[in-house]
């Protein structure tokens, strides 16, 4: 293997697990389950692509996750889809309102909630409650 070839793979391998953990991910069955078994800090977003409170909180977050990479180093970011989850066990076992809920898990722990809020700063609270869980 040619040195550059080396170097560019190399980086390549370092590189994805970081850019994977970066993006939010869409709820698949089980998904959460298996990152909380990794030891992982989940944030887990219920919304729809038609709620307006959902696209502002939206908007917090990415605002919140471009300020601070931490978030995203250390925290796993899961979308649940409340028109296809709604009914589904992720929604039910914990106890989900609506739409427009935000928690943030650890093992088997509920660390923090907000249903329905848009506030800069109680989202921040949120996430800054899964970046401390996940780095203590």
């Amino acid at each position: 293997m040619k040195r550059r070839e080396f170097i560019a793979l190399t980086a390549s391998a370092t590189l994805t697990p970081l850019a994977l953990r970066a993006a939010v991910l869409d709820y698949a069955d089980g998904m959460v389950a298996e990152a909380l078994a990794r030891g992982e800090t989940v944030f887990v977003d219920y919304a729809a692509s038609w709620c307006g409170t959902c696209k502002a909180q939206e908007r917090v977050i990415n605002a919140l996750r471009a300020e601070n990479p931490a978030y995203d180093t250390n925290v796993t970011f899961i979308r649940v889809d409340w028109d296809t989850y709604k009914n589904a066990a992720i929604t039910v076992m914990n106890d989900i309102p609506r739409r427009s809920t935000l928690i943030v898990l650890k093992g088997d722990e509920e660390l923090g909630r907000i249903v329905a809020g848009t506030s800069k700063a109680a989202i921040k609270g949120l996430m800054d409650t899964a970046l401390a869980a996940a780095t203590a």
